[in-house]
């Protein structure tokens, strides 16, 4: 097995897992799958390079990428969102609106930033050279920041009134509401979380890549892929979910080329789909 390959994927499973929390996050609670999300990490990614190049330092631009992201998200829920729930539209209705918003969130990067890749503006960090791994700087922040991110919403689930209200909506969201939960709430409080994790994610990428306007849209299946493999609506499967498309869309490199990573995920996608529609985990 290439460690590189090994390594390669683990950065790119870390990136992808904070994207299909947010993913896996809406639709648990939301009953929502959003195809824009890709998209809003796209999103997410440009706020960040905007504030870099204009003289901040990229931790606080990726603060004020996600800020940026929020509020985006929060767009939409009063726009569309709240009022398709108030209307009770079914899940063939949501997912429409979630692409044609999918489409209007790329159109307008497009517009405004255009076509080209953008770059932060980043002292250019040599890779250490261990053996024969290339550990490139950039990656391993990815890595670490995911990490932390992981671990701070673990502790928000498990320990805090707001995350115990979100797992009890998502569980049941009539018995939550009989309860006394405000869902209103919860459901502002998802779209906070998942701004971040999603802005954070898009930043990292950009990190590691470049940032482009097709960026978050190429992510999408690899995130649904590993948001089905993990459960959907399990938080934590989603984590593992993201790990294993990572790892095996990069050790598929040296059989089918880099090409085909995305035909990886959808492979598995698929085949879980046919073996096991629930995903390796218990999902909501």
């Amino acid at each position: 097995m290439d460690v590189q390959l090994v390594f390669n994927g683990i950065a790119i499973g870390s990136i992808l897992a904070l994207a299909a929390i947010g993913l896996t996050l809406t639709y648990g609670i939301l009953r929502l799958s959003n195809f824009a999300h890709g998209d809003f990490m796209t999103l997410g990614a440009y706020l960040t390079w905007l504030a870099n190049i204009n003289g901040l330092n990229i931790w606080l631009a990726m603060v004020l990428g996600a800020g940026g992201t929020i509020i985006g998200m929060l767009i939409a829920e009063f726009l569309l969102w709240k009022p398709m729930r108030d209307r009770r539209a079914d899940s063939t209705t949501l997912i429409i609106i979630s692409i044609g918003l999918a489409l209007f969130l790329r159109s307008s990067i497009l517009f405004i930033w255009g076509g080209s890749n953008q770059s932060y503006d980043l002292p250019v960090v040599q890779a250490i050279q261990v053996g024969d791994l290339r550990i490139a700087y950039y990656r391993v922040v990815g890595i670490v920041l995911a990490g932390i991110a992981i671990a701070a919403l673990h502790f928000l689930l498990q320990k805090t009134k707001v995350g115990k209200a979100m797992r009890a909506v998502a569980d049941n969201i009539d018995l939550a509401r009989v309860s006394g939960i405000n869902v209103e709430r919860v459901v502002l409080w998802t779209w906070i979380i998942t701004g971040i994790l999603t802005a954070l994610a898009g930043g990292i990428y950009g990190l590691i890549t470049a940032v482009r306007p097709n960026m978050g849209w190429f992510l999408i299946l690899p995130m649904f892929a590993s948001v089905i493999l993990g459960g959907i609506g399990n938080v934590y499967g989603a984590i593992a979910g993201a790990l294993i498309i990572g790892l095996a869309q990069e050790l598929s490199i040296p059989l089918l080329g880099s090409e085909y990573k995305l035909g990886v995920a959808l492979l598995i996608m698929v085949l879980i789909l046919f073996i096991r529609p629930q995903g390796l985990f218990k999902g909501s």
